[in-house]
């Protein structure tokens, strides 16, 4: 059976990997504390939970509009302007099956032999992987480059030439948890007015997960870019959803009919019911968020303090998400070797900086969604397997 030979270019999500060796190790009788799966340890509130449920008694279950529910959609238009106070046409917003096939779609519209996508690395491992799934170059913005992992607006444009289609930027960013402030968001905003036949993808997905009371430096600050604009949001993380696969979107009007192609194509509507629970999260309040902020913000601190207080290991502050990307080689090992070693000897399941690109060898990422009672453990754990 011959199979098509694209496939050899795709990758996956190595997270889910050591996630599965982990579950093994438990099985076998192993006690695993897990930094390394990206998701809230929180359960998603009751008043969302109610919603769906409701929605299901009151025979929500057939098909609906490929784009979304209007209702859904209104509700993002809602909360955009809310968040941003910017007006948002809700025929421009498509709500999907989580935030992965927004990535997929917005790449496949642009990629293919001869064409070039640069992507954050490291970063979401989705990104080059569907960008060389489809044929196109994937060029690489080394987020390494700066102390913070902050972008910086100067490189990434001079990466940019005829040949290049879509940017993707990530902010804050996964893995790294930096956040980039408004300052730079600006200058790189002014710097792609020069370049109009490039398209931008921005993954907002952790825009509610920012620190120190700084506030999200969106794309929808920038109008004259939304010709060519895509923004990529969702309920995931801000409201504990990871398993409702629900995620929406905006993207210019002139690639709606083409992604609602894309939608009917693959997975015709997102669950109907669901889309309800959805409504209740935008349309209610940010209780939830707030507290789960706070709680995010003491993790932090014990992460940032407990790694940069063990010899060899060296941690820049996260400005947002839930990530720590500590270079490790100082220890003595790169972070593929540090990773497994802290899984089979210490029994802290983390994934190595290589999971999220070619560039991040000597590091490794944490996730602090995880109590802090784990993540002490988990830090004293390491320091002892260290001595």
């Amino acid at each position: 059976m011959k199979l098509a030979k694209n496939l050899e270019r795709l990758g996956t999500e190595s997270a889910f990997k050591i996630l599965a060796e982990a579950k093994k190790l438990e099985s076998d009788g192993k006690k695993i504390i897990h930094l390394g799966i990206g998701q809230p340890d929180f359960k998603t509130p009751k008043h969302i939970v109610e919603a769906t449920k409701k929605a299901l008694d009151d025979g929500h279950h057939g098909y609906v509009l490929s784009n979304g529910t209007i209702d859904c959609r209104k509700a993002v238009t809602r909360k955009i302007k809310s968040l941003y106070n910017v007006d948002i046409d809700p025929e421009r917003v498509i709500i999907m099956p989580g935030g992965k096939p927004i990535i997929y779609y917005a790449i496949s519209l642009f990629g293919e032999q001869g064409s070039e996508i640069i992507y954050p690395d490291p970063g979401f491992p989705i990104y080059e992987s569907m960008i060389n799934y489809t044929g196109a170059k994937a060029v690489p913005i080394n987020m390494l480059e700066s102390k913070d992992f902050s972008i910086n607006p100067e490189k990434i444009l001079s990466l940019i030439n005829e040949n290049t289609r879509l940017l993707i930027i990530n902010n804050p960013n996964n893995p790294t948890g930096a956040f980039t402030e408004k300052s730079k968001m600006d200058q790189l905003a002014i710097g792609l007015k020069k370049f109009p036949h490039v398209a931008i993808l921005s993954d907002e997905i952790y825009s509610r997960q920012i620190y120190d009371q700084k506030k999200m430096p969106t794309f929808f600050n920038y109008p004259d870019l939304y010709d060519r604009l895509i923004v990529l949001d969702g309920w995931s993380k801000a409201y504990s959803m990871t398993g409702w696969r629900l995620g929406w979107s905006v993207w210019p009007e002139q690639f709606v009919e083409h992604i609602n192609k894309f939608c009917t194509n693959n997975h015709s509507c997102v669950n109907a019911a669901v889309q309800f629970g959805g409504i209740a999260a935008l349309d209610g309040p940010d209780d939830f968020i707030i507290m789960v902020m706070k709680e995010f913000a003491e993790r932090r601190k014990i992460i940032f303090e407990g790694l940069n207080n063990i010899k060899g290991i060296e941690c820049s502050l996260p400005g947002g998400a839930f990530y720590a990307f500590p270079k490790v080689i100082e220890t003595g090992m790169n972070g593929q070797e540090f990773a497994k070693k802290c899984l089979h000897e210490a029994g802290v399941a983390i994934v190595p900086g290589t999971a999220f690109g070619k560039k991040a060898v000597d590091y490794v990422r944490f996730s602090f969604a995880a109590s802090q009672n784990d993540i002490s453990k988990a830090l004293e754990k390491i320091r002892k397997m260290l001595v």
